[in-house]
């Protein structure tokens, strides 16, 4: 399959995304690197691929809607909007600062294209719930397309809204959960058994499929199976990732969550990249 997005490839946008990003960590020095770099191949997916939108026109109502429930993400979601011309390139100098439309946390008061705002985590699948029975009412198409993160998982409010989206056939509903098993205290699954996933999420009615996220091949694939499969039911890809990806000495970090980076680690992160061979 060769996978391309409005004439640059998705490997190309996938790696723009994780370069945007690294400037923006470099502003402050630190941040939620890892985890932009783990989901980039995704948000390249989702933005050259899959979604419906306007660039110049963030909220034209006939969009597909992206949701970020881990807020902290920020950082990932801002480099993809970058990237996707809804925020120019220039404001990831200001990452940040105050007065920035790129605070550290999802605003969407704030930011273009930001359709929630991220404070507590395990609240972006409810709220996509409820996006979608909006948007079924007003007879919509569009897609509500929500990310969150497999620390999340912890919270009950995921699991009582993957019941809710069933119970209402939310079939225009298209979750992906970031596996890269790393939260704040630990490994993920150290914290709080989630696994066996798949079964478990089609145990609560959902079209279900699980895929390595840093293939933009298996994540296309995934993208469009979710999309068009034809059962009135929710639908969810649980991607596999690696913190830090394409970034060697950043995939092995051994605490990566939230990283302080030496001056001269910024360059050497964007020259790896820049190299492209660990992509």
């Amino acid at each position: 399959m060769t996978v391309q997005g409005h004439n640059v490839s998705l490997h190309e946008r996938a790696r723009r995304i994780r370069c945007h990003a690294l400037r923006m960590g470099e502003v402050q020095g630190q941040g939620y690197i890892a985890q932009a770099l783990d989901i980039a191949d995704v948000l390249a997916v989702a933005y050259f691929h899959a979604m419906r939108y306007r660039p110049e026109d963030p909220d034209w109502e006939e969009r597909d809607r992206f949701l970020l429930s881990n807020g902290h993400y920020a950082i990932a979601l801002y480099a993809a909007l970058i990237e996707a011309g809804i925020v120019p390139e220039a404001e990831l100098e200001t990452y940040g600062f105050d007065d920035s439309r790129l605070p550290m946390s999802g605003m969407a008061s704030y930011t273009p294209g930001m359709e929630m705002s991220g404070g507590s985590l395990g609240l972006g699948l409810a709220i996509a719930v409820g996006r979608c029975l909006g948007l079924k009412r007003k007879g919509s198409d569009s897609f509500v397309y929500t990310l969150f993160s497999d620390g999340e998982l912890d919270e009950g409010s995921k699991w009582e809204a993957m019941m809710s989206a069933a119970h209402y056939k939310l079939d225009n509903l298209i979750a992906v959960v970031d596996v890269n098993n790393q939260q704040a205290d630990g490994p993920s699954g150290q914290m709080m058994g989630f696994e066996p996933l798949v079964d478990k999420v089609r145990a609560f009615g959902w079209f279900v499929q699980r895929v390595d996220g840093n293939d933009l091949n298996a994540v296309v694939a995934a993208f469009d199976a979710a999309s068009a499969h034809q059962e009135a039911v929710p639908r969810m890809i649980i991607a596999d990732t690696v913190m830090g990806k394409g970034v060697p000495f950043l995939e092995a970090r051994e605490r990566n969550h939230f990283m302080r980076v030496d001056a001269n680690e910024w360059k050497l992160a964007l020259a790896a990249l820049q190299d492209g061979s660990q992509l």
